[in-house]
């Protein structure tokens, strides 16, 4: 830890967070304008794709294909506006890591941003056509002649997709915020009951009413805790490490101190 870092006053870390979070705007704004030329592509694929291509898309309001291009907008700037996000969030911290914690969580800002991806990609690919054929059965079933929405139809794949990529993450989160001191994996190990049953209630909520769908949720999502509690010991013992070779330097330094 740097000794400039060390004797910043609160204002100065207020200034400090303050130009990290206008760089950060600025970069999102970069990025709008960038997604103007992606989200129609990505609108048109999404609607001729395999799960929607026999579907007809309905716009109920005059307004709702504007709305849908600036959501889809807003949703392609934050993804590629997501690593410079975190990497502002980690030049924020680092200055209180040693260097070799600084490389070292560094290295998690790709990892978070492929594990986003992945998310995004598991819950389309797989969950997304589960559920779309789900759904279709049912109305086949009712006699419900469905009429699509395109409003409606890009908010439930939203609804499903997004929290799958942002789950995604949460063995990098719990890694990083080990690293940090802030939990431990006896925390996690001890929170088990209770982490699970949060889980399954978002399991439910973004998952139509039958077992199959919920259980495709569930299990990877609890599978994916398990492994942030593996990933968050390795982390601990990086931790404790850190914090008796920080002790260890501070002794030094007193006794050096004194004979000085």
């Amino acid at each position: 830890m740097s000794q400039t870092q060390k004797d910043m006053t609160v204002f100065e870390h207020i200034g400090e967070l303050q130009k990290r979070l206008m760089f950060v705007v600025v970069f999102f704004l970069l990025a709008v304008v960038a997604s103007f030329f992606l989200a129609e592509p990505l609108i048109k694929y999404l609607q001729h794709a395999d799960e929607a291509k026999e579907m007809t898309m309905n716009a109920f309001r005059v307004t709702d294909p504007l709305k849908i291009y600036m959501e889809m907008i807003m949703f392609i700037a934050v993804i590629m506006t997501s690593p410079v996000i975190l990497y502002q969030v980690w030049s924020f911290v680092s200055p209180g890591l040693y260097d070799k914690e600084r490389k070292v969580t560094l290295s998690y800002i790709p990892v978070s941003v492929l594990l986003f991806l992945g998310g995004l990609a598991f819950s389309y690919f797989i969950l997304f056509p589960y559920v779309v054929s789900f759904m279709m059965r049912l109305s086949g079933d009712l006699d419900i002649q469905q009429v699509i929405g395109i409003n409606e139809y890009f908010q439930f794949l939203f609804q499903i997709t997004i929290p799958f990529g942002l789950l995604f993450q949460l063995p990098v989160v719990m890694l990083f915020l080990t690293r940090l001191g802030i939990i431990t994996p006896m925390m996690m190990a001890k929170a088990r009951k209770a982490a699970y049953f949060v889980l399954l209630v978002i399991a439910a909520f973004i998952t139509p009413p039958d077992i199959v769908s919920h259980m495709m949720v569930t299990l990877p999502l609890l599978l994916l805790y398990e492994i942030s509690i593996g990933i968050s010991r390795i982390g601990y013992k990086k931790y404790l490490q850190a914090e008796q070779q920080m002790e260890i330097e501070r002794v030094q330094e007193e006794l050096n101190q004194r004979k000085g």
